[in-house]
């Protein structure tokens, strides 16, 4: 690829509209482009996404690249990856940020290989050392950082959700829509899909949630978090988890917060029976308010939480609930 200052911002949709770390990955690309120059690609696929397109221009993208199909409706590697070859190949760059979702982990190391350049997973800054860019990540289980440069001309990144503000939307923003059909008969398939399956979601998303109840070992068991769950209701937030509920099989993965989960930034993070972990906190240290209850008082979470309760949760929670129900009636009755 030719060496060029330009960014390439790969965006991901779900169910139909774009998540909220590529507007993230907008802003960090306009101040990368602030060093020395350059433009700001978005490649966009899906079906239906003109709007999306529009919304990117909107936000911030000088070019957004578009690969409009229904076989591109959900992730699938065999059909993407030639597509955003294509597109890094139609706009090379310097740095092609994807966001750090399960898509953009499996694609980001893919596209890399194609594509021959440098790869880095789980940042959470970039920036120019000089005239090379620098990765930073978290590593030794979110306890340290670690910076990291490269010899490639083009280098893809994951990034972490909730580390930038998103971008602004200004309507009068121009830029250029292009058109990147592929054609998909003549691609080789090593895979096919049979089936899908979507698992049972609340309706707010946990990346999306501005409040969030997360469990850890301390539940016990798997019917606690039916209590968070309930508490999470009243405060039209979302249940999160530790990595050990997951493992053992209380809660399905697509919960989980932390190293080797998701990126959380809500406004409110209660960490229910959570030991505060360093590989746990990496998901979750940039929420507003952190609150804890935690039956053990040495528990490593009180180091990083606002607020702290050491009790029971399950005397703790129900508590909050009907409080929380009070006070919405008398709310009502004012």
């Amino acid at each position: 690829m030719t060496a060029t200052r330009d960014v390439l911002v790969v965006a991901e949709r779900v169910r139909g509209r774009l998540i909220a770390p590529v507007f993230e990955l907008l802003t960090l690309g306009r101040a990368l482009l602030a060093h020395n120059g350059g433009r700001l690609h978005v490649a966009l696929a899906g079906d239906g996404v003109q709007q999306d397109a529009r919304e990117l221009i909107a936000r911030g993208a000088d070019r957004v690249y578009v690969a409009d199909d229904p076989a591109l409706a959900e992730y699938q590697p065999d059909l993407w990856l030639p597509v955003l070859e294509k597109i890094a190949r139609l706009a090379p760059s310097a740095a092609i940020l994807v966001p750090h979702t399960h898509v953009g982990t499996d694609l980001a190391p893919r596209l890399a290989f194609r594509l021959g350049a440098a790869v880095a997973t789980g940042c959470v800054d970039m920036a120019y050392d000089e005239n090379r860019l620098r990765a930073t990540r978290t590593c030794y289980g979110g306890n340290a950082h670690e910076a990291v440069v490269f010899k490639t001309d083009s280098m893809v990144a994951t990034v972490r959700a909730g580390l930038f503000e998103p971008a602004v939307s200004d309507p009068n923003r121009t830029g250029e829509l292009i058109s990147a059909a592929v054609d998909f008969a003549a691609l080789t398939r090593t895979t096919t899909v049979t089936s899908r399956e979507r698992s049972q979601s609340d309706a707010v998303r946990l990346e999306d949630a501005k409040v969030v109840i997360a469990g850890g070992r301390g539940l016990a068991c798997a019917e606690g978090f039916e209590l968070l769950q309930q508490l999470a209701r009243e405060l039209n937030g979302a249940v999160g988890a530790s990595r050990v509920p997951c493992d053992i099989g209380w809660c399905p993965h697509s919960m989980q917060i932390g190293l080797t989960g998701k990126t959380v930034a809500p406004a409110l993070y209660v960490a229910v029976g959570i030991s505060g972990a360093g590989h746990h906190m990496a998901g979750c240290a940039r929420a507003r308010t952190i609150v804890a209850i935690n039956t053990d008082p040495d528990a490593a979470i009180y180091q990083d939480a606002h607020l702290g309760i050491v009790a029971d949760y399950r005397l703790v929670i129900p508590a909050l609930i009907e409080s929380i129900r009070r006070l919405r009636a008398a709310a009502g009755r004012g």
